[in-house]
């Protein structure tokens, strides 16, 4: 009986494998609202960076894949009950996350930085310095301190359940107002209206704002931010018992990395190389 048993259980385990081995399709979510990283096209399709990103993987791995929008509150709870089979949507690879989600190789790297109105009276700054939040020196804390008295009672947005939402908190709560939007867009919209000061939030989302007309009103304020609970870049979120998908992407990414593919597709679509082998 002992053996019947261990017999019918190697097979289960051996069809798991091979049904994982043999799959072809695949389902990536991405929340569609931080261009250039991700948006919906006025035909209702998704487009930017990580979708390009997403097919040239797929097509590196021989898969078929299908890209569906998630919004960004509920985009990781959907991928571990199984809604979908990865994401691809400008998320920095966090230890925080990896205790729910398991991430390939980054595919890219990035920084955030703040934005304040135009019309508010503040300390000027440079806004191409680097403050990387890794680790905190005097130097680094006289820095954040002199934000901080900038900013002192002022309202600040930021991206719900994001990273930039704790970095905002930890750096700015008890100086200034938070206030947590479900979207990048509301948060422009209440910017535009006056109802925030500024918010943080990742540059190159900044950058497609400010560049619009209703950008016009407000301008880059203080260092680039990066480092620290933002982690080492952005990667593909995945499910942790799947280590054979995470594998094959980590493949494609090495080799889309060494053929200049992702420096390409960075360059296309933010104007500079954030590809891993030149930030990471």
């Amino acid at each position: 009986m002992k053996r019947t048993l261990l017999l019918a259980l190697s097979l289960v385990v051996c069809a798991n494998n091979a049904g994982a081995m043999d799959r072809k399709t695949l389902t990536i979510a991405s929340e569609g609202a931080s261009p250039p990283w991700n948006a919906i096209t006025p035909q209702g399709e998704l487009a930017g960076f990580d979708i390009d990103v997403g097919r040239d993987l797929c097509r590196r791995m021989k898969f078929e894949c299908t890209f569906v929008p998630q919004d960004w509150d509920g985009i990781i709870p959907a991928l571990t009950v199984g809604k979908f089979d990865a994401i691809m949507s400008g998320m920095a690879i966090t230890e925080k996350r990896k205790k729910s989600i398991a991430f390939s190789k980054p595919y890219a790297g990035g920084f955030n930085q703040l934005v304040i109105r135009k019309d508010l009276d503040l300390p000027p700054t440079d806004t191409s310095a680097e403050l990387d939040l890794t680790t905190i020196d005097p130097e680094k804390q006289a820095k954040i301190e002199e934000l901080r008295a900038a900013l002192n009672g002022r309202t600040l947005g930021v991206l719900r359940s994001s990273n930039s939402e704790a970095v905002l908190n930890e750096l700015f709560g008890k100086v200034a107002t938070i206030r947590s939007y479900d979207s990048q867009d509301n948060m422009h919209l209440d910017l535009v209206a006056e109802r925030i000061d500024g918010g943080l939030a990742d540059y190159f989302t900044w950058k497609a704002f400010l560049d619009s007309t209703d950008g016009g009103i407000a301008t880059l304020y203080g260092p680039r931010l990066s480092g620290g609970l933002w982690g080492p870049g952005v990667g593909v979120g995945l499910r942790q018992d799947d280590g054979e998908l995470v594998a094959a992407f980590d493949s494609a990414i090495e080799a889309a990395t060494s053929d200049g593919t992702l420096k390409r597709l960075s360059e296309q679509w933010f104007k500079i190389d954030v590809s891993p082998q030149t930030s990471n």
